[in-house]
């Protein structure tokens, strides 16, 4: 592995024969890490928006499936 720092970026090279499954997931978390990093966003509100979600995905599975009465 070696890692280089550029500019404002910082670069990391893997020889080929990592598992790139391995290698995908600690990518997604630091994309996320990078994502939220300036989110104000708190616990509370992600509830809300998760319960949003789910109901309209919830409603949606009704109205296709002919089960919302």
């Amino acid at each position: 592995m070696i890692v280089e720092r550029q500019n404002n970026e910082i670069l990391v090279r893997f020889s080929a024969g990592n598992k790139a499954s391995k290698i995908q997931s600690i990518l997604d978390y630091l994309r996320y890490e990078e994502l939220t990093s300036k989110s104000k966003a708190t616990e509370k509100n992600l509830d809300l928006l998760l319960k949003e979600a789910k109901k309209g995905r919830l409603d949606k599975f009704k109205k296709e499936t002919g089960l919302d009465g």
